[in-house]
């Protein structure tokens, strides 16, 4: 297999405070745009050739990846005119393919960060015969996901809707959201209309007697949907718990990019990432946080959990949370941010506005 295709999807509002002009997967995710991760990933299970699937803003990717030498990939991008879903989105970038009808190609979703053995996912699609082979992982509480059951020998048997009572919860396994397909199923997806891959294209292949298999591997999986998962995603990476050949740096407890400035009795754990011209000041203490290129975190302020965007300044003291601070944004001094607090981008909270505790 050396053929792939990335979904990079829609609008990402989740983050939305974070970023105006910039999807969520190009905010820097230990250090660098999180589709580089992806990317990455995919070169080194051995995929030479790319094609991204866009819709929202897509005109930021190809200026950014070029056409992908610089990672020894081949990219082509393709953007949508319309949301087509994830099987029309894929449908849609088939021409681009180089693949023979019978040659798998990687298909994996641009907001899932995996450790996913993606060799280990093509042996198994070969050696099985399948005609789609489904990455599934395993949940604690799968009642928010689509339920992916499979026979003894790893043959998907169904796909079932979020359950909604304790019967209806068969299995724990859920669809991963990367896969690999023969190239004749992409070609069969109809073109040039909306197609949902879990609604349509999965059930009806499974209706007309394909052969979809299912390889669980739980190594490593989050879906980076929301802010909280974010921070902890690219904490992961820095601490070597999501696997990624583009970290750059020595995977540990912090990564201080190239002009940053850090203090020396600055306190940096829990995979704290410090991008390029960003300052912590002296005493300052940041936990499994991501402050971004430019950001200003001042003395004895206490950061823990948060995502600190490009050039936004957190004052002297302030505590924060669990917070998302947009680009530009200010947080004036001895401020308390707690859990779920979203400031937008180059807002500007005064000092001492805000705090959770009592003042006693």
């Amino acid at each position: 297999m050396t053929e792939a295709i990335l979904l990079v999807g829609g609008k990402g509002t989740r983050l939305r405070p974070l970023t105006v002009n910039t999807p969520k997967p190009m905010v820097p995710a230990a250090g660098v745009p999180f589709l580089t991760h992806q990317l990455a990933r995919a070169r080194a299970a051995g995929v030479e050739h790319v094609v991204m699937a866009t819709s929202y803003l897509a005109e930021v990717f190809e200026p950014y990846f070029g056409d992908g030498s610089q990672l020894g990939l081949h990219l082509e991008y393709v953007t949508e005119e319309e949301p087509l879903g994830t099987g029309g989105a894929i449908r849609n970038v088939a021409s681009r393919l180089h693949s023979g009808p019978d040659e798998p190609v990687l298909i994996f979703n641009g907001d899932i960060l995996t450790g996913l053995d993606i060799e280990a996912l093509v042996r198994t699609h070969t050696g099985s015969g399948a005609d789609v082979s489904l990455h599934l992982t395993r949940v604690d509480d799968p009642r928010a996901y689509g339920l992916v059951p499979t026979d003894a020998d790893g043959r998907v048997s169904a796909f079932l809707e979020k359950p909604q009572t304790p019967e209806e919860i068969v299995t724990d396994q859920i669809n991963a959201g990367a896969y690999v397909f023969n190239r004749s199923v992409i070609d069969s997806i109809p073109a040039d209309r909306p197609v949902s891959v879990e609604r349509e294209t999965f059930p009806g292949l499974l209706a007309a007697g394909a052969h979809l298999q299912g390889m669980v591997d739980s190594t490593y999986w989050l879906d980076l949907g929301t802010p909280q998962a974010f921070v902890r995603g690219s904490a992961d990476l820095v601490l070597g718990r999501a696997p990624s050949p583009a970290v750059p740096g020595r995977c540990g407890e912090r990564l201080v990019l190239d002009s940053a400035e850090v203090a020396a009795d600055a306190k940096l754990t829990g995979g704290t990432v410090v991008g390029s011209g960003a300052v912590v000041g002296a005493g300052a203490r940041v936990e499994g946080s991501a402050v971004l290129d430019g950001a200003v975190v001042a003395p004895g302020a206490v950061v823990r959990d948060s995502l600190i965007g490009a050039g936004a300044r957190i004052g002297p003291g302030s505590v924060l949370q669990g917070t998302v601070v947009g680009d530009g944004a200010e947080v004036g001094e001895g401020n308390e941010l707690r859990e779920g607090v979203r400031i937008w981008c180059e807002a500007r909270i005064p000092a001492g506005a805000v705090r959770f505790s009592s003042d006693q």
